[in-house]
């Protein structure tokens, strides 16, 4: 039997413009609060005396949960609904803040982590999606453009909202390991409300399709740049999530500075700097992109390994790094996504990105649990030196082959592909990154 989707009902598309700024408050919300305990990190760990390494810990918990759920429920509303995932997604960040405030131990950290990234893991996929569709239904024959970089600047800016407030509230308002989460509950039910009534776009699936998890596809013609991007892409993930796992700890210790809004304020400088490296080159060729973005990379790992090793160490060289880090691998995601996105049939391109992001998941996790672990039996600067060292050779290492491709693609497509030439760096439907 073939699956049919039922009408939608007349009037429901009305207001498909005011859908599309209510999924994109829902969306910096939702990737906002998954950031709120960045700058608190520290706080908990004078608080209870736990180690940076079990920092890492807590990161990786949602990070795991983040990647199991992107692909177990990142791809479910294509059959269900936008709002049937959404909703639930956002749920269980409301579950989290509550976990925060009740349980804040160790274990409750743990936990609340853990559903924070399993709600952002289904619901990043699907709002991208559901931005788009708005977006097409509001302004018909329109460009693409403006709903790519509203879901770009949603993504990635989220995540430097949440660290900005939360270190804010958390340095001048009081009770910093409660009013941030109590904030975000009252945010994120906000949210809920504007998203229940935003108009659906994908009705159900009639018969609903089996359940599968979301395929993984490696185009078999290019697997040798495919890994070379989806190394690039584990680079990207790795280094974005230091700013979001020890950075504050590395603030707070190596250059003698607490403050947690400071923490928080460096955070949002990264991901910015992502957002407008993302922005900036929507219109630039994918080599260019990559080209920009390796040296821009080797560049701010350098500035940020040189600002904990100076004789005094440098407040001033460790933002500096931090921002052109975030430009590098704001760059790398576009080069790398655009690479992926080109190279694969246009029936397996969802399948083929879904690849590419689960290996910057495992740089989310791999690196920076190793950074933490290192960290136990050495100081954090040699720590620290060791991580952008690794990083460092892996992407001289991955270089040649990302850049060897040139401006109009030089790699052989299967015959009968309708593999295009890579002429921009074309976002994908779904821009999925979750910190």
């Amino acid at each position: 039997m073939v699956a049919s989707r039922l009408p939608v009902p007349p009037g429901r598309l009305r207001r498909p413009g005011f859908g599309f700024w209510a999924v994109a408050f829902a969306f910096v919300t939702v990737i906002a609060f998954g950031t709120v305990p960045t700058p608190l990190y520290s706080l908990y760990r004078e608080r209870d005396g736990f180690s940076a390494f079990m920092v890492t810990i807590v990161f990786a918990a949602y990070a795991i949960g983040s990647v199991l759920s992107l692909f177990l429920a990142g791809h479910v509303s294509d059959w269900h609904g936008r709002k049937r995932i959404l909703v639930p997604a956002m749920l269980l960040e409301m579950a989290a803040a509550v976990v925060f405030l009740v349980w804040p131990a160790l274990p409750g950290l743990l936990v609340a982590r853990s559903l924070t990234g399993l709600g952002v893991g289904a619901f990043t996929a699907t709002a991208t999606a559901w931005l788009a569709e708005l977006h097409a239904a509001h302004r018909p024959g329109g460009s693409s453009r403006r709903a790519q970089v509203v879901g770009t600047a949603a993504n990635l800016g989220g995540f430097g909202v949440g660290t900005v407030v939360s270190g804010a509230l958390a340095q001048w308002v009081g009770h910093p390991l409660t009013v941030p989460f109590v904030v975000f509950t009252v945010a994120l039910t906000i949210a809920v409300l504007l998203v229940l009534a935003a108009p659906e776009t994908r009705p159900a699936l009639r018969p609903r399709p089996r359940y599968r998890p979301q395929r993984v596809s490696v185009p078999p013609h290019a697997r040798r740049l495919f890994a070379a991007a989806a190394t690039g892409m584990f680079v990207v993930f790795a280094a974005l999530g230091l700013f979001t796992s020890l950075a504050p700890s590395y603030l707070a210790g190596t250059l003698h500075h607490p403050s947690v809004a400071l923490a928080g304020a460096v955070t949002f400088l990264v991901f910015s700097s992502a957002v407008i490296a993302q922005v900036a080159t929507a219109r630039s060729s994918v080599h260019r992109v990559l080209l920009a973005g390796v040296g821009t990379v080797l560049v701010g790992l350098a500035l940020l390994v040189g600002a904990v090793w100076l004789r005094t160490p440098s407040l001033a060289a460790f933002l500096a790094g931090g921002v052109v880090s975030g430009l590098g691998a704001g760059l790398l995601f576009r080069g790398t996504v655009g690479t992926v996105g080109a190279l694969a049939p246009a029936d397996s391109r969802a399948e083929a990105l879904a690849g590419l992001f689960l290996a910057g998941y495992s740089g989310l996790t791999v690196p920076v649990v190793g950074l933490g672990l290192l960290e136990r039996y050495t100081t954090p600067r040699f720590g620290l030196l060791m991580f952008a060292g690794v990083l460092i050779l892996i992407v001289l290492a991955t270089a040649p082959i990302l850049l060897s491709r040139g401006e109009n693609g030089a790699d052989s497509a299967p015959p009968n592909s309708d593999r295009r030439p890579v002429h921009k760096a074309d976002a994908p439907r779904a821009l999925v990154i979750g910190m």
